[in-house]
């Protein structure tokens, strides 16, 4: 999988091209949906941004704090988990959650509001990254589907769902193409 600093460049590349691919969006673009099963690339960015701010970096920063009560506790991966580390990527499938008002994002307000968002993401990261290895590999935060995963892992999650969304940018791009011409 390679070390959080490689990571930490790569998320930074990747997260660098989602600010350079916002240049070219007006808020309306940024809003159009291809469809009602289908997120605005908006609404894919505040995805990003939020599970990055709220689940990924929130649990990171869970793990880095002394644990309590004595040692914390060790949840096992699922298969899935292990089979996305081991990779070092999620499968390059689709992954498509019914719309709902917990789950699905809303629609930004501004640009600016997901330029913030990017660049809160990225400082974030930036910071962890150095005090990563102060957690404990023992201490785990359960992810829905990937089971227990320490600070570390947390982290390279970040990077590998950040990569992962990159296929989804492209069809909408594509999408939004479609729809400009008609």
């Amino acid at each position: 999988m390679g070390t959080t600093k490689e990571a930490l460049q790569r998320f930074e590349e990747t997260a660098g091209y989602y600010l350079r691919e916002l240049d070219q969006f007006s808020l309306e673009q940024l809003q159009q949906k291809p469809n009602d099963q289908d997120w605005s690339i908006g609404q894919m960015f505040q995805h990003l941004i939020n599970s990055a701010l709220f689940m990924q970096i929130r649990n990171i920063d869970q793990l880095l704090m002394p644990p309590q009560d004595g040692p914390g506790r060790r949840e096992e991966k699922t298969e899935m988990g292990s089979a996305v580390f081991s990779q070092g990527s999620f499968p390059p499938i689709r992954i498509q959650v019914p719309p709902s008002p917990h789950y699905t994002p809303e629609q930004p307000e501004s640009k600016e509001q997901l330029i913030d968002g990017l660049r809160a993401v990225m400082q974030r990261m930036k910071e962890i990254e150095p005090v990563l290895g102060q957690a404990s590999k023992h201490c785990t935060v359960n992810h829905p589907s990937f089971g227990g995963l320490c600070a570390e892992e947390w982290f390279l999650l970040v990077e590998m769902h950040y990569r992962h969304h990159l296929t989804q940018l492209d069809r909408l791009k594509r999408a939004l193409n479609q729809h400009s011409v008609q």
